[in-house]
C-alpha cells in the first residue's frame, strides 16, 4: 500500500501520534490536528488531566492554536483531523469555527455527538473510519489499564 503525503491516512497517523502523547501521560489518548492547504498548522492531544479543565480536548486545543495561526476565529478552509469521534462540545466548536472538513478514525458510541444528530456546520464534510482499528486500540489499552 503507498501512502499518499496528503491523504487523509497520512493526517490521522499523525493525530494518531498526538493521541499516544495523551497515553504516555495517563490522558484519555485521543489526538487531532489541524491542515490548511496540505499543512499541518495545529497539533494536540487531550490534556483534561494536566491542565484540570473539562474542555482541554484534543479538538478543542487543535481549534484554538488553529485559529492563532490563521488569525481568525473561522476555519473555513480547514480539515480537523481526529482519532475518535468528536463529542458535543467539540462538535459545536467545529460548527462555529466553520470547518471545512471533520475526519476521525474511530466512533465513540457513548458520548459521540453523532449520537445526537449531525451538529456540524451545515458546509462542514464528514468523513469517518479513517485508520477505525488503530484509534479504537489506542482507547482499548487506556481503559483497559485504567481496570487494573
Amino acid at each position: 500500500m503507498t501512502l499518499s503525503l496528503y491523504s487523509d491516512e497520512h493526517y490521522m497517523r499523525e493525530a494518531l501520534k498526538q493521541a499516544r502523547y495523551a497515553l504516555a501521560e495517563d490522558e484519555i489518548p485521543i489526538g487531532a490536528v489541524v491542515v490548511m492547504d496540505k499543512q499541518i498548522i495545529a497539533r494536540a492531544y487531550n490534556q483534561t488531566e494536566k491542565l484540570r479543565d473539562v474542555t482541554a480536548h484534543a479538538e478543542m486545543l487543535a481549534l484554538t492554536a488553529a485559529a492563532n495561526f490563521v488569525g481568525n476565529k473561522y476555519l473555513a478552509d480547514c480539515t480537523l483531523y481526529v482519532t475518535v469521534e468528536p463529542c458535543v462540545m467539540c462538535a459545536g466548536a467545529s460548527f462555529w469555527a466553520q470547518v471545512q472538513r471533520v475526519v476521525y478514525g474511530a466512533a465513540e458510541e457513548k458520548r459521540g455527538f453523532r449520537r445526537y444528530g449531525n451538529l456540524l456546520h451545515p458546509r462542514t464534510e464528514l468523513v469517518t473510519g479513517i485508520l477505525p482499528g488503530e484509534c479504537a486500540e489506542l482507547m482499548q489499552q487506556f481503559f483497559l489499564r485504567k481496570r487494573k
